[in-house]
């Protein structure tokens, strides 16, 4: 499989690690220059938060900026709201995306818009770290991805970084930014024992000193001629799996990394279609309605002359998350999947 894009490969640094403890070390970075950075949620403090990005906050800064909560997201996510009006810059562990049931209007109708309706009299720093993806066994109200959701409200800039190094440089970019921005991490991509074995795709040399990565860029990970693979988070490993694959039957796949959902890099995936003519999107979020069918779409309302032939979307079904490991797998992405959807466009058509 291709090596992840990373630092090492621009002789930048060796230190090798999780995408959970690079995402950690931008939040203590930010706390360090910034005392306006504070982080909050349930976890946060002694646990170092479900995904390991809070790990030793607490102990350097105490319990006023690393904020133990009651299980309440509503109450929390209002408080970090107020906060970001008032200057401040929270962090809020909202840990499984499932859980922003109990508190959209805080997220969409208040936390998106107030910048908006404010006349920009308000300004909305508040960055949400949030754990999404299945393959645990969660059941469907832990295991779900629906960036796909957030996505589609007006006001919210969406991560989704594949590994480390740019799970760093995104959370610096999440910190800074004046408008509320959702960093959105798959389970299977943090690198936690408790979660299994780290992926080591997911893995990648990180710098010590701080950096940013602009919104808006995606990445190619790998180049090919025959057709295009599209992921994020964790589907970009499925494709790189799928272009090993792929390659070894001759056909060419070049794989990028969305990294930045909104904003999208359209143009990268425009240019990668316009030079292979075909595509596969490749998403664990809800087939309908979602990511996969907006970047199709975005293609085919530019120019569909670039189609050698119809894209493919590998998302997951229509249906609530199963608790039950066959069934949960038979619905997952992966690499196989992404493999049979190339094949029934290269036939001749």
């Amino acid at each position: 499989m291709a090596a992840p894009p990373n630092a090492s490969s621009a002789g930048q640094s060796d230190r090798i690690l999780t995408m959970a403890r690079a995402g950690r070390e931008a939040v203590i970075s930010e706390m360090r220059k910034d005392p306006k950075v504070f982080v909050i949620g349930e976890d946060v403090g002694k646990i170092g938060g479900i995904f390991g990005t809070a790990v030793g906050v607490q102990e350097e800064f105490g319990a006023s900026r690393a904020i133990d909560t009651p299980i309440s997201e509503t109450g929390f996510i209002g408080i970090a709201c107020g906060a970001a009006m008032a200057g401040m810059r929270p962090l809020v562990e909202l840990a499984y995306v499932d859980f922003f049931g109990v508190c959209f209007n805080q997220i969409y109708n208040f936390a998106a818009k107030t910048h908006y309706m404010s006349g920009g009299q308000y300004t909305m720093p508040l960055t949400m770290m949030i754990g999404v993806g299945g393959g645990y066994n969660n059941a469907a109200q832990h295991s779900q991805t629906v960036y796909g959701t957030f996505a589609h409200m007006p006001g919210i800039k969406i991560v989704v970084p594949s590994n480390a190094y740019d799970a760093k440089g995104l959370m610096h970019s999440c910190i800074q930014d004046d408008n509320l921005t959702l960093w959105m991490v798959h389970k299977a991509t943090c690198g936690l024992g408790w979660l299994g074995a780290p992926l080591k795709t997911a893995m990648a040399a990180v710098p010590e000193t701080d950096y940013s990565i602009p919104f808006g860029e995606a990445r190619v990970w790998r180049e090919g001629t025959d057709v295009t693979l599209v992921g994020l988070g964790l589907t970009v490993h499925h494709c790189l799996q799928a272009a090993d694959l792929l390659e070894a039957s001759g056909i060419s796949a070049e794989v990028i990394d969305l990294r930045s959902l909104v904003p999208l890099d359209r143009e990268t995936i425009f240019a990668s279609v316009s030079k292979t003519g075909r595509l596969v999107v490749v998403d664990e979020d809800y087939l309908s309605f979602g990511v996969t069918g907006e970047i199709i779409a975005s293609i085919s309302e530019r120019d569909p002359r670039v189609w050698k032939a119809p894209p493919r979307r590998v998302a997951y079904p229509d249906v609530p998350v199963p608790f039950s490991r066959p069934l949960e797998d038979f619905c997952m992405p992966d690499a196989q999947k992404v493999v049979a959807a190339v094949k029934s466009i290269m036939a001749p058509q």
